[in-house]
């Protein structure tokens, strides 16, 4: 039993330091934008519950660091978006998909400023 105790207890303290090793260092590369045009988008990357790097098709990546931590999307590293326009904003929402035998929605979250960096790793 304290063995069980132990490993649960060292895997608590390991989950977090997993996490931020999936979020690689980046050097802020410009001011922040409210938007970055949809177009543009070719990639993007889930690093944990509050942090996606976009990529665009320049190789330019924007780190957007969600104000609040969106459930489930650091561990499902996808989902969806809807916009009326050509841009994607930093009052739009995003919601988490949940992997499955189909898609399901998950956790609704707020986008944050889009901010361009220099990711140390990709």
């Amino acid at each position: 039993m304290r063995l069980l105790l132990a490993a649960l207890t060292l895997a608590a303290f390991a989950a977090p330091s997993v996490a931020r090793d999936r979020t690689p260092a980046a050097t802020p590369a410009g001011v922040p934008q409210s938007c970055i045009p949809l177009a543009s988008i070719r990639e993007t990357r889930v690093r944990d519950d509050r942090t996606i790097d976009f990529i665009t098709s320049g190789k330019r990546a924007y780190r957007n660091t969600l104000p609040f931590a969106c459930p489930s999307l650091g561990f499902e590293e996808r989902f969806s978006y809807a916009t009326s326009l050509s841009q994607l904003c930093s009052t739009d929402t995003i919601t988490v998909l949940y992997s499955g035998a189909a898609l399901s929605p998950g956790a609704t979250c707020g986008l944050g400023q889009f901010q361009p960096v220099t990711l140390a790793h990709n």
